[in-house]
């Protein structure tokens, strides 16, 4: 076996069974990723540097074919209700394939940390069979210092092989795609998907499942904090505006996906971001359009021009979740420790299709716990296949995929974090005015800013707030700067009589999701639930 870059001899590859390889290129530096991607044909070079890649048949995470190994050290922990699982016996059988198909193959490692605390920080490292996988990692978490590497013990190793073919009546899984994490051994398996996301989201998970018991709530979420050292936290699914919000010219980035919240406050996963590309423009995302034109941004799905080499974000024939990779430095405010202080704001970001929400809402910390809990958001036709009309979706924690443990572990730190610090809660709706998708319009995202700076400045809880008769939570009645008229969202529509049954089918979604929940929370979290009688008056 060939090894070359800087590497940690006592922890090579033939520990974890990885034998009898062409080569392996330990942590190569963004230029020499380029060269090996560029030189293996995995991608092209745009106008402006950006090194452009297709995933295949895979264009985002598959969720479905995501696994946990069930054993004894798993068992009374992970909640399966939400995780699939496979037997001891299934894992080792695939991880004895996945070895042997990485035999005569050229594998590229990376040494990197999950996590900028270092006191709950995870040593990952990351094998994978693509070049710009190596790559997209790199920026994706955080990079150590060079004179760390020669001391690094890994304490997750994840092995991606997009060649690798599962078989579902061997390893126990539903496809030729699989990701199989090993919480007893640190040890996860990515196979048949070239969707780099997942590689992240392993770690994530992994996290997920360490955290909790060393008292660090982890968070989906962005994050960032202002000139005055006042963080805030932005929860919400995909489309929802988490990265675009939190990427603001007037406060300093912690990070748009990953976090952690402990003893010293909040701190990144990453050390990178992964943007949506779709319908991106200079106007409304400057920040994040400029990554695009830099050397060593990683473009996924992102169609171009064949001989001006330039993108067209407008494009989405490969798929809507075109996605941009770039290390968090790329984004000029950035913070540069990946660290900030506890929250005074919690920001809970849905997008409602059907019109229903308000543009923002006070929570109390009931309510929050509820929202979260609950994680709300909704889909509109063209982002999946088969979608023609809004369909709700409710993802616990705002991310369901990534939670190994029951949500009320997730919840209850959450809850006793708000109390302890005081933390403001707020409800952003990111979605549709007017009336429900295809006939009202987007809330505008000026207005949706404005709403946001005057709950981080501290000015929204001034101003007169009424009781929304649906939700039971405060909505601002009039704000300086913002048309008074978008503040009610039932006033928008010109039939107020439908609003009034779309919003009753929509608080029956809330209760109905919510009942699998109701035993594990106390009475006050329960009450904080929306009333189908009063929506229906």
């Amino acid at each position: 076996m060939i090894e070359s870059g800087v590497r940690n001899s006592a922890q090579g590859a033939d520990k974890i069974g990885l034998v009898n390889l062409k080569a392996v290129n330990w942590n190569f530096i963004e230029a020499r990723l380029y060269e090996e991607a560029v030189r293996r044909s995995e991608g092209t070079v745009l106008t402006g540097g950006a090194l452009v890649v297709d995933t295949g048949q895979h264009t985002g995470r598959s969720a479905q074919d995501k696994f946990v190994v069930r054993d004894d050290t798993t068992e009374n922990v992970v909640w399966w209700d939400n995780n699939k699982a496979i037997s001891r016996d299934q894992f080792e059988t695939l991880k004895a394939d996945f070895l042997k198909h990485a035999e005569g193959r050229e594998l590229f490692a990376q040494d990197l940390y999950g996590g900028a605390d270092p006191k709950f920080r995870i040593n990952a490292r990351i094998f994978s069979e693509y070049a710009w996988h190596s790559l997209f990692v790199r920026h994706l978490l955080v990079r150590p210092d060079p004179a760390d590497l020669a001391g690094f013990v890994p304490q997750l190793t994840i092995i991606d092989l997009p060649s690798f073919r599962a078989d579902p009546a061997r390893h126990g899984c539903i496809s030729e795609t699989v990701i199989a994490c090993d919480f007893a051994n640190n040890l996860i398996l990515i196979g048949g998907t070239s969707y780099a996301g997942e590689m992240k989201k392993s770690v994530f998970t992994m996290l997920n499942y360490l955290l909790p018991e060393q008292g660090v709530m982890p968070m989906h979420c962005s994050a960032n904090v202002g000139p005055g050292g006042d963080s805030a936290i932005f929860f919400g699914l995909s489309g929802t505006g988490k990265t675009t919000l939190s990427a603001e010219s007037t406060r300093t980035l912690i990070g748009d996906d990953e976090h952690g919240w402990g003893d010293d406050g909040l701190f990144n996963f990453e050390g990178g971001c992964y943007a949506k590309m779709i319908k991106l423009s200079p106007e409304a995302e400057p920040e994040i359009y400029a990554t695009t034109g830099r050397y060593g941004t990683v473009l996924e799905n992102v169609v171009f021009d064949p001989d001006t080499r330039m993108p067209d974000f407008d494009d989405g024939s490969k798929t809507e979740n075109t996605r941009g990779a770039y290390p968090l430095h790329y984004i000029p405010n950035a913070s540069e420790t990946g660290r900030a202080g506890h929250p005074q704001n919690i920001i809970m970001l849905t997008a409602d299709a059907f019109g229903v929400l308000p543009p923002i809402a006070k929570l109390t910390p009931a309510e929050a716990m509820y929202h979260f809990l609950s994680g709300y958001t909704a889909k509109v036709a063209g982002t999946e296949k088969g979608i023609v009309d809004p369909v709700a979706t409710f993802s616990t924690c705002f991310g369901a995929p990534f939670m190994p443990r029951h949500p009320s572990e997730y919840g209850n730190l959450l809850r006793d974090l708000i109390a302890h610090h005081d933390v403001d809660c707020w409800l952003v709706n990111t979605g549709w005015t007017g009336g429900a998708f295809g006939v009202g319009h987007r809330m505008p995202i000026k207005e949706t800013r404005a709403l946001l700076s005057a709950a981080l400045d501290g000015s929204l809880k001034s101003v007169e707030f009424r009781t929304d008769p649906n939700f039971g939570f405060a909505v601002p009645v009039s704000v300086p700067g913002v048309d008074t008229a978008i503040l009610d969202p039932r006033s928008t529509w010109a039939d107020m009589a439908a609003y009034d049954v779309q919003a009753a089918k929509l608080v029956k979604m809330f209760v109905d999701n919510f009942a699998k929940f109701e035993p594990h929370v106390d009475a006050a979290v329960r009450d904080a639930a929306p009333s189908i009688r009063a929506a229906a008056e």
